[in-house]
């Protein structure tokens, strides 16, 4: 599959970056009036197919396919100058079961998912926060099979199967108006401490969800917890031997403004948290301990609203902490800006500014201190990584947009334990739905 895209790899850093001028050049016209006799907007690049989509939908299934690119330029600091390209091809089908099978409220899902390139982080500047949300597993998976179902009128949602648990919990869908795999659209610390897994990598799980009123859910679940699922051969197997435990899960959301006609500016907050019952290596330290747990706290809220096509100004918060007898990555922080809708005419684009911090377990840092005779001990190295970020999206069609990014990495060594250059990356994602 990569070789049909690969062409697209040619888009260069340059090039993504000359878009930005694009968007003021919109601003200069006015969106034109709709037109109500012509067709609707094409949603996907490949369109109806003659109708054949339209009828597989209202026959019960819907298919659905995306492709997401990532290039990148490590222009200063970090390891050493190049430039990386990934990309992701994503497909799948939804099956409704209540026109398939007569089961109301009924949809199995299904998802596979390929991965190829080189990471800008892994093989360039050297840090811990992927530059690129799409690094990393870079082989063909199954990523999903798993029946869900609603009841009690959509207030309870059940799930069964092979899928990610990051699809439901700890995540925050404002944040993929980022790059940076630390903004989009889990914290890091949530998988990097404990057998928490994100999407693509999948694990057997049961999921629940209840809306005790409109604006406010609690989800919770019982996730299988197996590394071995993370090997690059074992895309295709899910029955693989290795579970190490369970992950147990709880999180309570908050919605206000989500209500219809609601004149209350729409926000999300989340608290939770997880226990892996796996027992695992004690963080620099000998022995090893039984249990490893953290908690999460994640906030978006609108600030502004223009209009009422979703144009509006959002801030967002993030804060997790884990033990340090167990974690890597003992504290999180991150906040930032999200403006929906930026010059006349241009609702879909957005501009994105935010800083995100990880803290390195101080015992793990002592121990690479140690290790390495360093004058100072400890004190000597970097207390964490940070990733600043501003991106532009530009949504050029309802199928396509395009966002030229700068990254900027203070301590990209921090989790390798060494003293390195800050580093400056330039870029650009490219998001197509086929």
């Amino acid at each position: 599959m990569a070789q049909i895209i690969h062409p697209l790899a040619r888009l260069t850093v340059a090039g993504l970056l000359s878009l930005l001028p694009v968007a003021g050049a919109f601003a200069q016209d006015a969106a034109p009036a709709p037109d109500k006799t012509a067709a609707p907007p094409r949603e996907t690049l490949t369109g109806d197919w003659g109708g054949l989509r339209t009828r597989l939908k209202q026959a019960g299934i819907t298919v659905r396919a995306d492709y997401v690119s990532e290039t990148f330029s490590a222009v200063d600091g970090g390891q050493r100058r190049g430039t990386a390209y990934t990309q992701q091809l994503r497909g799948g089908f939804d099956f409704d079961m209540d026109r398939i099978a007569g089961l109301t409220g009924g949809t199995v899902h299904v998802t596979f998912n390929d991965r190829r390139g080189v990471g800008i982080s892994s093989d360039f500047v050297g840090n811990r926060l992927p530059i690129q949300e799409a690094a990393g597993a870079y082989n063909t998976r199954l990523s999903e099979l798993s029946y869900e179902q609603n009841l009690a009128d959509g207030r309870l949602n059940l799930r069964l199967g092979f899928f990610a648990m990051g699809n439901d919990l700890g995540g925050m869908p404002l944040g993929c108006n980022f790059v940076n795999a630390a903004f989009c659209a889990h914290p890091l610390s949530e998988s990097g401490n404990s057998g928490w897994y994100n999407y693509p990598n999948a694990r057997w799980g049961a999921a629940v969800r209840y809306r005790l009123r409109p604006d406010l859910a609690l989800r919770t679940g019982l996730y299988q917890v197996n590394p071995r699922l993370n090997d690059l051969d074992n895309g295709f197997r899910p029955f693989v031997g290795g579970t190490t435990g369970i992950l147990l899960p709880l999180e309570v959301e908050y919605d206000p403004g989500v209500a219809p006609g609601s004149r209350v500016l729409p926000g999300h907050y989340k608290l939770g948290v997880y226990y892996d019952s796996s027992r695992a290596a004690r963080r620099g330290e000998d022995g090893t301990l039984r249990g490893r747990y953290g908690f999460y706290a994640l906030a978006d809220q609108m600030i502004l609203r223009e209009g009422n096509a979703g144009r509006g100004l959002s801030i967002f918060g993030q804060f997790t902490a884990n033990p340090a007898a167990s974690a890597q990555i003992t504290h999180w922080y991150a906040a930032g800006l999200v403006k929906i809708g930026t010059f006349s005419g241009r609702d879909a684009d957005s501009i994105s500014l935010g800083i995100v911090h990880a803290q390195v377990n101080p015992r793990l840092r002592r121990v690479a201190a140690e290790a390495q005779d360093l004058p100072g001990g400890y004190a000597a190295l970097p207390m964490g990584e940070t990733a600043i970020e501003l991106s532009y999206g530009i949504q050029l069609r309802r199928w396509l947009s395009i966002r030229p990014d700068l990254q900027y990495i203070l301590d990209p060594g921090a989790f390798s334990y060494r003293r390195t250059n800050d580093a400056l990356a330039l870029g650009g994602q490219v998001k197509m739905q086929f």
